[in-house]
């Protein structure tokens, strides 16, 4: 049989991608292979966020061209954000000309069209078209999980943060019109999915492309989104089956009264958040175009534990900006102690070229950046320890996703609060939400008994 693999770099949104070419594939005939270079089909679906991902699509694509090369009527693809930039197309063109197809975000659901061309005329083919127009609907989908899915509620950003790439590679925002998003969600819960991720780039701005709209409610035609995101959130809780709804990415800018009163409201809305930071200085906030300073920012983090005493809150932290200096570096360190995160996702900072802070002269140098990183590691990691050991001996549902990666004899799922539990228990549990008394607390997973 014919056989397809695709490979995923970069965040959720890519992996919701990456499952609609998936479900076109597999509507075309061809079957999933684990071993790239055994398959008929390989797709490379890309990041464009950090250098590092940039390193490792060009590594794994090199290693595919032998294969390429012995294997006739193999078709290598690449898609994803890298290809929105005219220099990754130049490089592909001086340097890796046998790659057959070349497409982008905005034109995700032509995939079936120019497949066909490329196996028609034995020709490569770049497809990279303007951005715009409404998000397309009713693609197919091999969902990884059945119960648990990816909802894309929107594309796009409008923040262009100074070291951000996304808002040129992904476009302006555009939201889905709320029926579609409501009718897939139900959909996903009559097939038993019990968890559903929103996904945008930016889900608190949510419906608000085409002009500001009301907290609540719906105030205009289909011919635009008409709710805003507190008020999609309120739907979705109301859809017998859904059990858990998280979000992400949330910023600070946008999150509104509203929204933080649904963790206090919703029954399943999980009582977790993914609020990026990137640092914890007002002047290096400004710099960065995050259009909030460090005090504002802690306002939002003191009214969520109003609204959820227990909330989780997780964040993104940039190290080494241009132009940060010790004390800088300090404020960061000292925001975090104050919140006290439950995660962090942490990063040195990665020139990306296009975007205002790639061209200032204040670059930090690698070895200050390196040593700075180290340092708000220990510090996190101090809090994560001590906040899972408050785990230990506590009885947590979890939704088992599977065997453990690690430990093929224990089972493996998350908390409520997005915290990693493994345990013993057979494969009927995968799927379910159990109950877990926590038996041994470590910094970065739990491990724990069924009740």
């Amino acid at each position: 049989m014919r056989s397809y693999h695709i490979i995923t770099f970069g965040c959720q949104m890519n992996e919701r991608d990456s499952e609609t070419l998936a479900g076109m594939l597999e509507a075309m005939g061809y079957v999933r292979c684990e071993d790239p270079k055994a398959s008929d089909v390989v797709i490379l679906n890309t990041c464009s966020v950090r250098e590092n991902a940039d390193k490792r699509f060009y590594g794994v694509l090199g290693q595919l061209k032998h294969s390429h090369e012995d294997r006739p009527g193999m078709i290598v693809a690449v898609c994803g954000c890298m290809m929105q930039q005219q220099a990754v197309i130049d490089t592909l063109k001086e340097k890796y000309p046998w790659v057959d197809l070349v497409f982008g975000t905005q034109n995700l659901q032509d995939f079936p069209r120019l497949f066909a061309g490329v196996k028609a005329s034995g020709k490569n083919l770049i497809e990279l078209p303007e951005e715009g127009g409404a998000l397309p609907e009713g693609l197919p989908s091999k969902r990884e999980y059945g119960f648990k899915a990816f909802v894309n509620i929107m594309q796009g950003c409008n923040n262009f943060c100074s070291y951000c790439i996304v808002p040129y590679t992904r476009g302006r925002e555009r939201s889905r019109h709320p029926e579609d998003i409501i009718a897939e969600v139900k959909a996903l819960a009559a097939d038993g999915c019990k968890e559903v991720m929103l996904l945008g780039q930016n889900v608190n701005s949510y419906g608000r492309a085409k002009g500001e709209v009301a907290e609540k409610g719906y105030i205009a035609s289909r011919d635009e989104p008409h709710i805003s995101f507190a008020g999609l959130l309120r739907e979705i809780d109301a859809i017998e089956g859904i059990e858990r709804i998280r979000f992400m990415t949330s910023h600070p800018k946008d999150l509104s009264d509203d929204i933080i009163e649904c963790f206090g409201e919703l029954k399943h809305l999980c009582r977790q958040i993914h609020l990026p930071v990137q640092s914890g200085s007002s002047k290096v906030l400004k710099e960065m175009n995050r259009v909030y300073d460090r005090d504002q920012y802690l306002a939002l983090v003191r009214r969520l534990r109003q609204a959820c005493p227990d909330i989780a809150i997780s964040t993104d932290i940039i190290v080494g900006f241009p132009g940060e200096t010790e004390e800088d570096f300090e404020d960061t360190l000292s925001l975090v102690r104050e919140v006290e995160y439950d995660s962090a996702f942490t990063f040195i900072y990665s020139v990306r070229r296009g975007t205002p802070a790639a061209s200032r002269e204040d670059q930090v140098p690698e070895e200050l950046k390196h040593e700075r990183f180290d340092r708000l590691i220990d510090a996190i990691h101090e809090i994560q320890e001590r906040k899972s050991l408050a785990y230990q001996d506590q009885i947590v549902p979890v939704l088992v996703e599977g065997r453990s990666k690690t430990d093929q004899s224990m089972l493996t799922g998350r908390t409520e609060k997005n915290k990693v539990v493994d345990f013993p228990g057979d494969d009927s549990l995968i799927g379910t939400i159990t109950d877990v008394r926590i038996t041994k607390a470590q910094t970065f997973s739990l491990y724990g008994e069924t009740v």
